[in-house]
């Protein structure tokens, strides 16, 4: 049964990372409890779904990458089905987990208007199943860090009620900050220079094109820095993300000209796990991570959680990488997959190695140049958090401070 403490939530107002303007107008600061009456709410059109995929093997475990929850991995790292399909030799099999999501609205109470995301985990047929224990630990994980209304990130994606169906699915209701992930604005920035580089699209200005660059690089930039933010903030309070990638970083806007106004928020929160002393190395959830750790010769409590700290810093790494070739070149050159296994299994997470590589190819040539920002800047902090061993790894505020994170490299 998904129940909700007794606690009360605070939207927060407060800009963090860059200085921002709302692409909106935000909605004033209201105090509310957490909604668990699905009366409140009203349910509008679909929007959409994704599921879980089982990775019984994975070739890059020993570098501590993308985490093994349970033996399950979302489909939503912003990979296509075509992507998915050259898995096959890695023995995957599809999970049981299939997230619905509906778009809807608060109709009751002091937050009535307010536009919603719902997020529908399905229904467990023999007892307590994956998905009751992924709802159950993604509300935890969000009321936990609502809880003190002073103190709630701008970068992670706002909790307002849950509640469990007649039918035993769990229900959570977001506040609907934007529809777009980065994965979505990844692949829309690579369709858009598909088209321009075509010329299907109309007159070619050489200058226009290094504006929009640069707009691209600003909003890129813009993107990673709230996404570290979220990650910051997570952390600071012993909480793990555990899945992150460009699917679970969701955007209010997806137009490089709106970059001023852009509010990177983490989302999918389900697998995160708690790192508190006396928690390390429990969870039911976390196995996989554990294992890991202690295979990486994390044996006492602090150790765990280092690396726990590490192994999330590797994820964001992967997603630096992601968002620095993706975007900055024509569909189909690149892809996400085929960017992890260059850098993992053929480079061995030697970075500089792989830009020598990269450096031949110019269609690729934008995102080195972005990389190459401040005298290799971004290839300098690739390689700290894709670090193979991970207690050289920096922690997530270093990562956030770093002068390419920071977008010191573009002022300059």
């Amino acid at each position: 049964m998904l129940k909700a403490p007794p606690t009360s939530l605070l939207s927060s107002l407060d800009p963090g990372g860059w200085r921002r303007r709302p692409l909106r107008r935000s909605p004033p600061p209201i105090s509310a409890a957490l909604m668990t009456n699905p009366a409140y709410f009203e349910v509008g059109r679909y929007l959409g779904g994704y599921g879980f995929m089982n990775i019984t093997s994975y070739s890059s475990s020993q570098f501590g990458g993308l985490p093994d929850v349970a033996g399950i991995q979302d489909l939503g790292f912003g990979y296509s089905p075509e992507e998915i399909e050259r898995l096959r030799a890695q023995d995957v099999g599809e999970g049981e987990v299939n997230i619905r999501l509906y778009e809807g609205r608060v109709v009751q109470g002091p937050l009535k208007g307010t536009e919603t995301v719902f997020k529908v985990y399905p229904r467990s047929r023999f007892g307590a199943s994956e998905a009751d224990l992924m709802a159950v630990n993604e509300l935890r994980t969000h009321v936990f860090l609502q809880n003190d209304a002073s103190d709630i990130s701008d970068n992670i994606q706002f909790l307002l009620g849950a509640f469990e169906t007649a039918t035993g699915e769990q229900w959570l209701a977001f506040r609907d900050d934007g529809r777009y992930s980065a994965a979505d604005y990844a692949k829309l920035s690579s369709e858009r220079k598909l088209k321009e580089q075509s010329g299907s699209t109309s007159f070619w200005n050489p200058y226009n094109q290094a504006y929009k660059l640069e707009l691209r690089q600003y909003f890129v930039l813009r993107l990673l820095n709230g996404a570290m933010t979220g990650l910051v903030h997570m952390h600071s309070h012993d909480r793990l993300h555990q899945s992150l990638g460009p699917s679970s970083v969701v955007l209010n806007t997806a137009a490089d000209k709106n970059g001023r106004y852009l509010v990177p928020r983490l989302r999918d929160l389900a697998f995160s796990v708690d790192i508190g002393y006396s928690s390390v190395g429990a969870g039911a959830l976390s196995d996989g991570l554990w294992r890991r750790a202690s295979a990486a010769g994390a044996s006492t409590p602090l150790e765990k959680r280092a690396f726990g700290i590490a192994d999330d810093i590797y994820g964001a790494g992967l997603l630096l990488a992601y968002m620095s070739f993706i975007p900055f070149c024509e569909a189909g050159i690149m892809d996400g997959i085929s960017l992890q296994r260059l850098l993992e299994n053929t480079f061995r997470l030697d970075i500089y190695a792989a830009r020598e590589y990269f450096l031949a190819d110019d269609r690729l040539s934008e995102a080195v140049n972005f990389l190459d920002l401040g005298d290799g800047a971004g290839w300098e902090l690739l390689q700290a958090m894709l670090n193979p061993d991970y207690r050289e790894r920096p922690i997530a505020e270093a990562v956030l401070n770093h002068r390419f994170m920071t977008g010191a490299v573009l002022w300059n």
